[in-house]
């Protein structure tokens, strides 16, 4: 889903940006009754509706996701720009994630309207997440760069394709919920009797049972390995952001679902350029004769080396921008510029030879130091700097 489309999260629940966690989660459960399909039946726009306020929600009750979504709007987590998110988010989905909001954690229809409509997708335990670090050079960064990592997790024990069983008549319809993964509960309260559906004690909810477990997993259906990942991080990211995979974690137990993998991104110390934002920042350093006459030097960029000129009288501190030659942003369009910082280099040895023509010229009225408006202190050029 392009993400310039997207409503916004918040206003998608009714919300202001600074809601709560409760509110957050009142707010969906409140949305989520409007648009329920067993209320609106074959109303597309409703379940369309329906998803939205399911994938606002997914995002505004994770704390990370959270405060990515706060800080990049959407961009900080769409999938295809390599952030977590749920694009695509099926019903099932819906229904298997969310089920704590709907009630006491069976299914939403049930809870709800007491119907016996079903998951059509019953599975065992998630997989945890993994957290992996990926250190980029500044050169990476600002084109995008795909990456191959090798990673130890969890993965689906191939012997028994994550089912967990010796071989396939060693499974059996679990006995305690007759295969639905779920059992109903009646239960007294000052309003009465109210029935609830929980999950399956005997299956966890997944409606079978075995008898013999796999010699591989020892019933698990999974099993240590490691798995080479091809990671594609998009231009522009920076240190600390948390890149995810949906899927890519350990495997889940008895057949469930898989984690996700986190990325979190380092940056490379770059032996030329130091970073502001979207800015690059290089250290020019000047002899004393070269900044007094102008020259032309070459100073290195991202893309490779460029010739700039250097007028006559520059003084220490002078910045000269070389516009477009920055670093990308995940969120925006355009690209940063690169600061070139003038330093004048002071010798700290001088021969005879040296000190001789030094003393020549440090008393001549050309050599005395006489600012004028014109030369800019440092608060002025911070000013320009940032501007």
């Amino acid at each position: 889903m392009n993400t310039m489309a997207k409503k916004d999260y918040y206003e998608v629940l009714g919300l202001s940006k600074g809601a709560s966690a409760d509110d957050i989660k009142k707010a969906y459960r409140k949305t989520a009754m409007k648009y329920h399909p067993d209320r609106n039946p074959d109303d597309k726009q409703a379940e369309e509706k329906f998803k939205e306020a399911a994938e606002a929600y997914e995002v505004l009750s994770d704390a990370d996701k959270k405060a990515r979504y706060d800080r990049y709007g959407h961009a900080g987590v769409d999938p295809n720009g390599g952030f977590s998110g749920r694009g695509g988010m099926t019903m099932d989905d819906i229904f298997s994630q969310f089920g704590d909001i709907f009630g006491d954690g069976g299914s939403p229809f049930e809870s709800f309207f007491g119907g016996s409509r079903r998951s059509s997708t019953q599975r065992g335990q998630k997989g945890s997440n993994l957290r992996i670090k990926v250190s980029l050079s500044l050169e990476e960064i600002e084109s995008g760069v795909t990456k191959k990592i090798k990673v130890k997790k969890q993965t689906t024990c191939k012997n028994c394709s994550g089912s967990g069983a010796k071989d396939s008549s060693s499974v059996k319809t679990c006995g305690t919920c007759g295969g639905s993964g779920y059992v109903r509960q009646v239960r007294s309260t000052f309003l009465g009797q109210m029935q609830t559906t929980t999950v399956c004690p005997g299956c966890s909810g997944s409606g079978k049972t075995i008898t013999a477990t796999c010699n591989s997993c020892r019933g698990e259906g999974r099993v240590a390995d490691s798995e080479t990942i091809e990671i594609e991080i998009p231009a522009g990211v920076e240190e600390g952001m948390q890149l995810s995979m949906r899927g890519k974690g350990n495997a889940g137990k008895n057949g469930g679902p898989n984690g996700d993998l986190l990325i979190n991104i380092e940056e490379k110390v770059h032996p030329h350029f130091s970073r502001d934002g979207k800015n690059i920042v290089y250290d020019l350093f000047l002899n004393f004769a070269d900044a007094a006459l102008g020259t032309n030097v070459e100073v290195p960029t991202l893309s490779g080396k460029v010739k700039i000129k250097v007028p006559s009288g520059t003084q220490a501190g002078k910045i000269f921008r070389l516009r477009g030659k920055g670093l990308p942003s995940v969120q925006s369009y355009g690209k940063g510029d690169q600061l070139i910082n003038v330093n004048i280099w002071t010798p700290k040895k001088l021969n005879d030879e040296e000190k001789a023509i030094l003393e020549q010229i440090r008393t001549l009225p050309n050599f005395q130091p006489n600012p004028g408006k014109a030369e800019k202190g440092f608060f002025e050029r911070m000013k320009d700097y940032f501007n």
